[in-house]
């Protein structure tokens, strides 16, 4: 499943949705909720981000963000 996390790159500032990133992971889970677990618990322990939101992508949302020419799945 891809999923698609929104990001502060620090947790030391106050979130600013101007300043807000994407990244994409590619996490191996038995369902939806396993695989936020996971893509959190990766982003926590191998980034200093300030997570915001973290959302499954369906297959016309990843097929969108293809398209969109911004996608690239993260390796951490």
């Amino acid at each position: 499943m891809i999923y698609k996390i929104f990001y502060q790159e620090t947790k030391e500032r106050n979130p600013r949705r101007e300043n807000t990133h994407t990244l994409y992971l590619d996490i191996d889970a038995k369902d939806e909720l396993d695989g936020r677990i996971k893509a959190q618990k990766l982003v926590e322990e191998k980034t200093p981000y300030n997570i915001e939101f973290i959302t499954c992508l369906s297959d016309k949302h990843l097929k969108y963000e293809k398209e969109s020419g911004n996608f690239t799945i993260t390796e951490l």
